[in-house]
């Protein structure tokens, strides 16, 4: 039934609110997890509900399969929010299930469960009196509190295909909610794309085309002014984001232009500027290095670059430097190197500094007193002499000429 304000405008629940499946044989896609004999089918099957963890992007179902188990189950059940709701709102929830003798908290944005909410929660959580399902869209390996996370199981929602998502947005042109709705397959195509994986924002789409069409006519035209970019999945407490990171570094080390450059243009298009200059000059010198020294260089003017001129403009120098950075010759050995020595100083194998170089040392022998500036002598503290910290490659000809010198200078110490 619509709901009207006092001026009668519409102010009903929104279309995703409305659609959402009330069992879930209903629900789109999560076949790994809903299908026959899968673990959350076979739980419902044996009527049993252990405690658990749904993560996964945001708009795939977390929510709706939560709540469709539990009204399967017929259980007793409150929904809480691990930010919105106060710590009172919480003891109100212990309190009703103490009185029913058992309950099932469904709770949104669990990464976020402060201390004092946790530890009210979690004896009743050891006790069996509280059945916990978060909700999460990261990673709960990396960003839930051990204590919670070893009382749950955890299971990973997958992300929605263009498929499931034309699937839905079908069905919902079906429903007593849309009437006299008119939509060609190339609109629904569209927002399916535009929807990025996100259900929510594909019936949102769907809603708004809906009421901002002529007579209930959904075209591409009305589809595209509402929403002319795809929605990216970067926020930061998403795994999309930080795979969206991982996979531009991968593709620049692995000297692939083309992905290198897709995944700048989603950082770009989701105006993450930041994160993609800090990575790019991670990259300058971790994967790239000497194999072309002057890479660093060109990333922090490409980086100064960006700052004067400002979106748009900004892409081109982006552009040109990615391709460089992608097609260089690559080389980790100033990573390997420096890493190998932290180890032995994080290990505790360090040793005393060479009395002839320590401060004003009178048997320091100052290298451009002597031919071509070098001197044999001692630098390495007496445990390490010998040791080789230098991991070099020899994947581009100024490297080859560094480790020529590398091996001609390490001969005359041997010689000496």
């Amino acid at each position: 039934m619509l709901k009207y304000n006092k001026e009668g405008v519409n102010m009903g629940e929104p279309l995703a609110v409305k659609l959402r499946p009330l069992t879930t044989k209903e629900v789109i896609g999560q076949s790994h997890l809903l299908g026959k004999d899968k673990v959350l089918s076979n739980l419902l099957k044996n009527k049993k509900l252990f405690s658990m963890i749904l993560y996964g992007r945001p708009g795939i179902g977390k929510t709706t399969i939560a709540l469709a188990i539990v009204n399967e189950l017929g259980l007793k059940y409150r929904t809480l929010n691990a930010v919105i709701n106060s710590k009172k709102d919480f003891d109100i929830v212990v309190e009703e299930a103490k009185m029913y003798k058992g309950m099932v908290v469904v709770m949104d944005e669990i990464h976020r469960l402060n201390k004092d909410k946790q530890d009210l929660l979690l004896p009743y959580l050891e006790s069996g009196l509280i059945t916990l399902v978060g909700l999460t869209s990261s990673n709960p390996y990396h960003s839930i509190n051990p204590a919670i996370r070893s009382r749950c199981q955890i299971y990973e929602l997958k992300e929605l295909t263009t498929d499931d998502i034309k699937k839905a947005i079908r069905k919902a042109t079906k429903s007593e909610y849309l009437p006299k709705i008119k939509i060609d397959n190339k609109s629904i195509e569209l927002i399916a794309k535009l929807s990025g994986g996100d259900l929510r924002t594909a019936y949102n789409l769907l809603e708004v085309g809906y009421y901002s069409s002529k007579d209930y006519t959904i075209t591409t035209d009305v589809i595209s002014n509402i929403s002319g970019k795809p929605v990216l999945a970067l926020d930061k407490n998403d795994d999309g984001y930080y795979d969206t990171i991982s996979a531009l570094q991968k593709s620049i080390r692995g000297s692939d232009v083309n992905a290198a450059l897709h995944y700048a243009a989603r950082l770009i298009e989701a105006e993450e500027l930041d994160i993609l200059f800090r990575r790019l000059s991670v990259i300058a010198y971790e994967d790239i290095g000497l194999a072309n020294p002057s890479i660093g260089p060109k990333v922090d003017a490409m980086i100064n670059a960006c700052e004067r001129l400002g979106l748009p403009e900004a892409i081109i120098p982006i552009g040109t430097v990615i391709i460089e950075m992608a097609l260089s010759p690559k080389s980790n050995s100033g990573y390997l190197s420096i890493s190998a020595a932290l180890e032995d100083v994080r290990n505790g194998n360090i040793g005393r500094v060479p009395k002839n170089i320590t401060t004003n040392s009178p048997l320091y022998k100052y290298p451009h007193d002597y031919p071509n500036s070098y001197v044999v002598q001692q630098y390495l503290p007496d445990n390490l002499i010998g040791k080789e910290y230098y991991k070099y490659k020899t994947t581009s000809s100024y490297e080859k000429q560094l480790v020529d010198i590398y091996n001609k200078l390490k001969n005359i110490n041997k010689n000496s």
